[in-house]
């Protein structure tokens, strides 16, 4: 503003009302007039880049320095390339689409839960969760598998590693173990997202006749008798088993398993125990 004004006021008047030294104005006039090698070399990549940009719209930062170290052989930084664009304001104007390649590490499954399917038998549909708790200063990873028939844990693994991948591992393993003595049914295992549950690595180890389902991401009432079940065990484990990691606690949390299968009744089962429900209508 100074310099396009300076033509008809003085220039002590304008840096006064600007409040900046007259030596300063006079400073960057003269770098406006005689720029450094580095900033005319900044300018010139600049147009460049805009003169790119105009040809080939559709791309970003990354691939217009990849043209023009084609076609002339100029080689500019990735950091450098992109101050270029910054500063230009230049942006790829085409809509881009992220796509998975094959062979992701991740997946997510459709939510089966939620088409009604009819649970009539054991081992039809097995929903899966982890639950943390601290004793004696420890902190412990605690994952189930039960069987969403008759709330019977079939399969459970406890690890006192933070983010420990094996508690699911593992206990999956018992769970097909168990699923081997009965060929005849096709089971739904369902899980939330997570991500050792969404990883290939875990779902690699499925048999064909296991059938993936998840939950809806950031929806954990789409498994609510899992979570359900998760809070009645931390509160009965130490509200009612009192465990305090006097005796290892694997132990103690393998006692409490085997209670809630076979003496705690259910509401949900007409007050029966799982094992109960099961041996009474299981066919």
């Amino acid at each position: 503003m100074i310099l396009e004004l300076s033509g008809k006021f003085p220039v002590n008047l304008l840096c006064d009302a600007m409040g900046i030294n007259r030596s300063s104005f006079y400073y960057w006039k003269k770098m406006l007039s005689n720029p450094a090698p580095r900033t005319r070399a900044l300018i010139e990549n600049i147009q460049l880049f805009q003169e790119y940009h105009l040809k080939y719209p559709s791309h970003g930062y990354r691939w217009l320095n990849a043209k023009i170290r084609l076609d002339k052989g100029i080689e500019m930084s990735a950091p450098y390339a992109h101050k270029c664009c910054k500063s230009a304001g230049i942006k790829s104007k085409a809509k881009h689409y992220k796509y998975k390649k094959p062979g992701a590490p991740f997946k997510i499954f459709p939510n089966l839960l939620m088409s009604e399917i009819q649970i009539d038998g054991p081992l039809q549909c097995i929903v899966s969760d982890m639950t943390a708790f601290w004793v004696k200063g420890i902190y412990y990873e605690l994952t189930l598998y039960m069987d969403l028939w008759n709330n019977e844990i079939l399969s459970h693994s406890l690890s006192s590693k933070r983010g420990d991948r094996m508690t699911y591992i593992s206990g999956l393993e018992n769970l097909l173990e168990i699923k081997k003595q009965h060929p005849e049914y096709q089971m739904i295992l369902h899980s939330d997202q997570g991500s050792v549950y969404a990883s290939k690595a875990y779902n690699d180890l499925l048999p064909m006749y296991v059938v993936r389902s998840m939950s809806r991401a950031g929806t954990p009432t789409d498994n609510s008798a899992m979570e359900s079940i998760n809070g009645w065990i931390k509160a009965e484990l130490f509200m009612d088993f009192h465990v305090t990691g006097e005796r290892p606690v694997y132990e103690e949390v393998n006692e409490y398993i085997k209670f809630f299968n076979e003496e705690r009744p259910a509401y949900a089962l007409s007050y029966l125990t799982p094992k109960q429900y099961r041996e009474k209508y299981a066919v």
